[in-house]
């Protein structure tokens, strides 16, 4: 449209010029016009070229500082699996402000949110699997998974026992973890839940276990 206006312009500027005028410098006016329309339309490129490199450097410079962003105050923010909300992580206790969908949480956190702060007294933390059969898998020995979730986690097993306040109350407790290996329940998942049983039942202590496992073990 800016090319057209440009010519519409320049042949109405031209339009009193005498024929003979006009014939003889035919050639001449037809370059200047091809001219003008090859040097505008290179502008055009150029300004368009210009503006193509700027967003890419913009979205390149956006996408390394959401980069750092998401590396350096991952622990303080979480995106909602649901509808994708970026939301600071403490509020509402993992549930998304914007759509209600109730958000994953470690053993860790649900401890922390359910037990009175300074009452908990973990059980058989330094209880391991052994590991006694050999167990090997197509993937991976199982002795090899076994150190990976416990290096990614931090725990021991796929199940953190022990004991403490809920609002005042005694009471026993049993948390799975589904990011140890999904929560399998492994012979140290079995042990720790027979004796937090067991302890609960002599004390006379109310029994909270909270199962994030598969289907079978649910």
């Amino acid at each position: 449209n800016h090319i057209n206006s440009c010519i519409d312009s320049y042949f109405r500027s031209h339009i009193c010029i005498d024929s003979h005028f006009l014939s003889d410098s035919n050639n001449s006016n037809e370059s200047y016009i091809y001219n003008f329309i090859c040097s505008e339309s290179g502008k055009i490129c150029e300004s368009k070229n210009d503006k193509i490199r700027t967003n890419r450097n913009r979205n390149n410079l956006m996408s390394s500082k959401d980069f750092d962003i998401t590396k350096n105050y991952n622990q303080l923010w979480i995106q909602c699996d649901n509808c994708y909300g970026l939301m600071y992580k403490k509020v509402e206790m993992n549930v998304c402000e914007e759509c209600g969908h109730y958000l994953k949480m470690t053993s860790s956190e649900r401890i922390e949110l359910s037990i009175d702060p300074g009452t908990w007294n973990p059980m058989d933390e330094d209880m391991v699997s052994a590991d006694p059969i050999q167990f090997h898998s197509r993937e991976e020995p199982y002795k090899k998974r076994i150190n990976s979730a416990q290096k990614k986690t931090g725990l021991t097993d796929a199940i953190q026992t022990g004991t403490g306040q809920l609002n005042g109350i005694p009471v026993a407790l049993g948390v799975m973890d589904f990011q140890f290996m999904g929560g399998s329940m492994g012979s140290v998942v079995g042990e720790k839940i027979t004796r937090l049983i067991e302890y609960a039942t002599n004390q006379c202590l109310p029994l909270i276990l909270v199962c994030s496992s598969g289907g079978a073990r649910m």
